[in-house]
């Protein structure tokens, strides 16, 4: 520090000066994004949600959403100011109790000023009270709120949480909820985690959801409608709860004979990706048109389409092991989606193995030969698929074809430690796809950058011997297709 002398006339102003915090000169607004590339909007800079608290009212029959967001979260920043993801219509926002200036910013941003500037590592509960429409509102041309006959639903990827509530949307920033909705007595509520309690009141019943567990802001979900909730406990003592909207018309059967094994099917996994990371499992099937489903955390969301041809175990599967590959451990940015997609298809292709129609490598062998070396399939990088092709059936087919080479090059010894070791590695928090490399070498004991350069970031069609000890095949006709085949190729619409 420079020394120099103070006036006897300057040292009231300079004991002032002394009271301001020494960072203020650093105060500065917080990023408007998290800093992923492929989404440079999403997410927030500046701190850290660990808690949402979300308390709302829903009439089904207008689509009106109103409600109070309590947001507990600490600074990371000197924050002058911060923004949320958000498009509904804000009547007032609080920080530590006083009220907080705030204003829209770009297609999707909502930019909070507090009244006194935050010091980093500060603890701050933020409070927006809001209204609006959802149905209503777009951003960057799309909407991902979906009306049902009897209410609507929430559930989308890689954004959904703008429509209904203010958050810092994107996995590396994930927290535990509590979800209360009042809807007009009739209609129920299904969200994340466990059914805490509900209450009635003057027509209106409130549901109370907790998911103790971080969660992503874009595997919250919420459902009002109509449904018909069945409720179990697996074999290996994880409660599920299950819900279908009361007018699937003749998907109902196949649907419910599908989500119902969800217990089932929990505790097969389990096998393979060690203990369920949650409270409880389950899935919803509402009236929908979309195509998809959507690992909503311990809550699935399964579009009617997916049983439009019979019961389709193999997408339960799917959406199950992203609860431990996707959900428990996140990617760190979304160019890391091989991690969550590669290896929900390659239970299936497990789950194909178990019910004997098909092996892994059957089904290995199948795909890498359905595609020759021309073919664009070749030319999307799972490792790195950028925007556009981020739910290219590539990431999903070469994604498993990868986990397939892995596995056939350590062995199935090290490859099963491997693929229960890793939810546990990263339990609860994220993880890329250079972090799954160095857990597989340090496990395996073998170097494995040529293997994943080939598989995952090369935009061509890996030679046979990229995959070690594979039997993928070389020769240029085409096997047979396995019996699983079509199951598996009808969810290639979900996430």
């Amino acid at each position: 520090m420079h020394r120099r002398i103070i006036a006897p006339g300057a040292l009231a102003a300079a004991s002032l000066m002394l009271a301001i915090p020494a960072s203020a000169a650093s105060w500065s607004p917080g990023a408007p994004g998290i800093g992923d590339p492929y989404y440079p909007a999403y997410g927030n800079g500046g701190y850290d949600v660990s808690h949402y608290d979300l308390r709302l009212k829903y009439q089904p029959s207008t689509d009106e959403l109103e409600g109070t967001a309590t947001i507990l979260a600490k600074t990371t920043q000197d924050l002058s100011s911060f923004d949320l993801d958000f498009l509904l219509d804000v009547g007032e926002v609080r920080v530590n109790g006083a009220k907080a200036s705030f204003a829209k910013s770009g297609q999707h941003e909502l930019v909070v000023t507090p009244k006194t500037p935050l010091a980093k590592g500060t603890p701050i509960t933020v409070v927006v009270r809001y209204s609006g429409v959802p149905s209503t509102k777009s951003a960057y041309g799309f909407n991902t709120w979906h009306r049902t006959p009897d209410g609507a639903i929430a559930a989308d990827e890689p954004e959904a949480a703008w429509w209904w509530y203010p958050s810092n949307d994107h996995p590396l920033d994930k927290a535990t909820y509590d979800v209360s909705v009042a809807v007009p007595d009739g209609t129920q509520v299904i969200s994340n985690g466990t059914l805490q309690s509900t209450s009635s009141q003057r027509g209106w019943t409130r549901y109370n959801w907790r998911e103790n567990k971080p969660q992503a802001t874009y595997l919250t979900t919420l459902a009002v409608g109509k449904f018909d909730i069945t409720t179990s406990t697996s074999e290996g003592g994880v409660p599920v709860v299950n819900a279908y909207s009361k007018d699937l018309g003749d998907n109902d059967g196949a649907a419910r004979a599908s989500v119902e094994r969800t217990g089932e099917l929990v505790d097969w996994l389990t096998g393979y990706f060690g203990p369920y990371p949650f409270s409880s499992a389950g899935g919803y099937v509402p009236n929908t048109t979309t195509g998809y489903a959507l690992e909503t955390q311990t809550r699935v969301y399964y579009s009617p389409k997916q049983f439009a041809n019979g019961s389709n175990t193999s997408v339960v599967v799917h959406e199950l092991a992203h609860q431990w590959y996707g959900d428990s451990v996140s990617l760190k940015g979304w160019k890391d989606i091989w991690i969550n997609e590669g290896f929900a298809r390659y239970a299936q292709w497990l789950w194909s193995e178990h019910e004997g129609e098909g092996t892994t490598q059957e089904l290995a062998d199948y795909v890498y030969a359905s595609h020759p070396a021309d073919d664009a399939f070749w030319t999307v990088k799972p490792g790195d698929p950028g925007p556009d092709n981020q739910f290219d059936i590539a990431v999903y087919d070469r994604g498993a074809l990868a986990v397939q080479a892995l596995r056939n090059a350590v062995g199935d010894d090290a490859f099963f430690a491997i693929l229960k070791g890793w939810p546990q590695e990263h339990a609860y928090g994220n993880a890329s796809v250079a972090d799954f490399q160095a857990y597989a070498e340090q496990v395996s004991g073998k170097s494995l950058s040529a293997l994943f350069d080939a598989w995952l970031f090369q935009p061509v069609k890996p030679a046979a011997s990229a995959a070690g000890a594979a039997s993928i095949v070389r020769s240029a006709a085409v096997p047979e297709q396995p019996k699983s085949w079509k199951k598996i190729a009808a969810t290639n619409g979900v996430h």
